[in-house]
């Protein structure tokens, strides 16, 4: 348990958790993030040094940020910090933390930057900055790994490796709490009885094995509702998809035996699953029984689809997790490969924040630390490069997962091979973001000389509304920087005014602004770089806010920015061409005549991506909602459908899904429906929001 140096007062918000004191005795900095997690790994090294002897300018005032100042304050630290395993972080003169690190004994790791000279350049502005460093004492040197990776991932320090990309992966789920089990993609809590296979690289590489496995063992993909509600099997029975346990088209026992033949192939037992279903269509052809025949050539069809489509699939390794990094241009790729049950379940690039000046080992080894901070690590880890204080890191992991987990640099044989092919990954996945990086900065730097801005925008946000008549009303907010769209920073916003008028895009506007710009006042000082964060960060305040709609639009968000006292944001409105056609939109400026720019022009097209994104993005948001509000009130919000034809339509389609895929002709199919009532439904489901 961590434990707190000199004279600790416990914390109330982390009992047990002692509170943070300053070595330097100036009040206590605010507590970090709550509920800090203990299991997170990462490094550094652990040289020593000696101490610099006492000086005798104890009284004397340094100038500020200088690198004596820096080691004045470290050494005020060392006087009091540890021989034995802690953590420690350096804060500048605003509180913020500059760097959070580890060390077996603190003392000697403080007395090397307390040092006068010997420092590289990365290290000599941290401790330039530094005015005090906070302690926190560890049993052992484990738990020192695990709480380091954790602050960094909370607290993102300006001089740390920092995994910028942190998103879940999602897993498939076969339910155990239902007689007839549902086979489904899971993310977040493994809070659901059922077994649980992945992780998986991406969304994608999920549905398509789901899809894949429906094929292949029939087992059922709707909710527990939808299937108690049904009366005779849905599409998805129709097309092979699905065994119909709802409606008893198959027995509890064959059920059971489809859903064990799901859960054996992705525990790793696919090839004795796939003779199973040869066994079993070689009698069925003997006994002249062809259309069964015919079934289980197509679930084995189905199996080779899903081991085809994920690559390799690598003989010697069961379970590992392949890391290869590549470095090129200043910028760090780490390419990642989960391998389960003998199986490739995809790979995913991340592109880590780190200081040019690091190795890639270095980079790759605080990267694993915060990777596996939330997630459970496999028996195996394979690295590209050799990481510092492999044993212990190798140590932390095992503690985290419950059994042994091994971490190594493969030098010959199939897992050389994955690593050769993760490398190769990394190396193209680099590429291609170096490329576009440079093609994105280039175009900020266009847009900013055609719109005649004082810099080259480092944080654009787009904003745009949709709504069908005022109903299921969404605003949104999609936000572009140097390197790309930063979907991990979109917003959405249910606008909620009640004096509204439905279908009011100027109030709609006004309200999405208001509440995102006072939130953001009240969070942010308006230079919107938090100081942490470094030169190259995203900052948090907008250089231009782009607005879908014409000058009317443009003059009521210049009025709420207005009102709000926001007047360092630059706007700009881009109002469709005639009949809507790309190529011929007007931008407008504030007080500035309409720019008409060419059809081909490049800075035209980048508006054009930046304003189809925030459309595609409130699209899919106003759907959303409007598919929430259609679930609790059925098709009945459609004008003209009641509840037979509502009934009808089910009965012929089985779900709301398919009856929002289906094509005008096939819904006027349907006995009961007219051609009118078909072209209706299909323009519900179809409409782009009214805008």
């Amino acid at each position: 348990m961590p434990r707190k140096l000199s004279h600790p007062t416990e914390r109330p918000d982390l009992p047990g958790v002692p509170a943070q004191q300053r070595t330097d005795g100036s009040p206590a900095a605010e507590p970090i993030a709550q509920d800090i997690d203990p299991l997170s790994v990462a490094s550094d090294d652990d040289e020593e040094a000696r101490l610099p002897e006492p000086s005798d300018d104890a009284g004397e005032t340094l100038p500020e940020g200088t690198l004596a100042t820096g080691q004045a304050a470290i050494a005020r630290a060392v006087r009091h910090a540890p021989q034995s395993a802690g953590v420690y972080r350096m804060l500048n003169a605003a509180n913020d933390v500059l760097y959070v690190g580890k060390a077996k004994s603190v003392r000697k790791r403080l007395s090397s930057y307390a040092r006068p000279a010997g420092h590289p350049a990365r290290i000599a502005r941290m401790i330039a900055a530094t005015t005090h460093v906070e302690i926190i004492s560890t049993s052992t040197e484990i738990e020192a790994l695990l709480l380091e990776a954790n602050l960094i991932k909370q607290l993102r320090p300006r001089f740390n490796v920092q995994l910028r990309d942190d998103k879940s992966f999602p897993y498939i789920l076969i339910t155990g709490d239902h007689w007839a089990p549902q086979i489904l993609k899971h993310r977040g809590a493994q809070s659901r009885p059922g077994r649980y296979f992945g992780p998986f690289a991406s969304v994608g590489s999920v549905n398509r094995t789901i899809t894949a496995l429906q094929r292949a063992f029939l087992v059922r993909s709707c909710t527990d509702a939808f299937f108690e509600g049904r009366t005779r099997p849905c599409l998805l029975f129709q097309i092979r998809r699905c065994a119909g346990p709802c409606t008893n088209e198959i027995d509890f026992p064959g059920y059971t035996e489809l859903v064990r033949e799901a859960t054996d192939f992705l525990s790793g037992r696919s090839r004795a699953v796939k003779q199973e279903l040869a066994a079993e269509m070689e009698k069925a052809s003997a006994d002249l029984a062809f259309e069964s025949a015919a079934l289980y050539r197509d679930r084995l069809a189905a199996l080779a689809a899903i081991q085809s489509q994920q690559g390799i699939n690598p003989r010697t390794v069961e379970e590992a997790d392949v890391f290869a990094i590549h470095q090129e241009g200043g910028y760090f790729c780490v390419e990642v490969f989960f391998f389960r049950t003998g199986q490739n379940w995809g790979n995913r690039a991340y592109f880590p924040k780190a200081d040019r000046s690091l190795s890639p080992g270095e980079v790759l080894g605080s990267f694993l630390a915060q990777f596996y901070d939330d997630k459970p690590p496999p028996r195996l880890v394979l690295l590209s490069h050799a990481v510092e204080e492999n044993e212990l890191l190798a140590s932390a992991l095992s503690v985290k997962a419950g059994v042994r987990v091994e971490v190594s640099v493969p030098q010959r044989g199939e897992k050389k091979e994955l690593i050769q092919h993760a490398l190769t990954n990394a190396r193209e996945a680099l590429g291609r973001k170096l490329a576009d990086t440079a093609t994105q900065s280039r175009l900020m730097q266009s847009l900013a000389e055609t719109l005649k801005l004082p810099n080259a925008p480092r944080r654009i946000e787009v904003y745009d509304n949709s709504h069908i008549q005022g109903a299921n009303a969404v605003g949104a907010m999609i936000v572009a920087g140097p390197d790309g769209f930063l979907k991990n920073q979109y917003r959405k916003f249910n606008i909620r005014s009640e004096g509204l008028t439905p279908g009011d895009d100027y109030g709609m506007m006004r309200e999405v602004l208001e509440r995102r710009f006072k939130r953001l006042m009240s969070e942010t000082p308006p230079d919107g770089k938090p100081p942490e964060q470094g030169d190259d960060a995203v900052p948090q305040w907008p250089d231009l806010v782009v607005i879908d709609g014409g000058l009317g639009q443009l003059n009521a968000a210049r009025q709420t920015l207005a009102e709000l006292g926001v007047t360092q944001v630059s706007l700009l409105g881009v109002a469709k061409g005639p009949d809507r056609d790309a190529g011929r939109e007007t931008l407008f400026l504030p007080d500035q005549p309409a720019i008409k720019l060419e059809p081909r022009d490049p800075v035209l097209y980048f508006i054009q991506r930046l304003r189809d994104e925030a459309h595609r993005f409130v699209i899919g948001s106003h759907r959303k909602l409007r598919k929430k509000d259609m679930r609790e009130a059925g098709l009945q919000e459609i004008p003209g459908i009641g509840s037979s034809r509502k009934r009808a339509l089910l009965h012929h389609f089985g779900t709301l899904k398919e009856i929002e895929r289906a094509s005008i002709a096939d819904l006027g199919k349907v006995p009961g429906i007219s051609a009118e009532s078909a072209r209706r439904i299909f323009e519900f489901f179809h409409a782009d929001g009214g805008r």
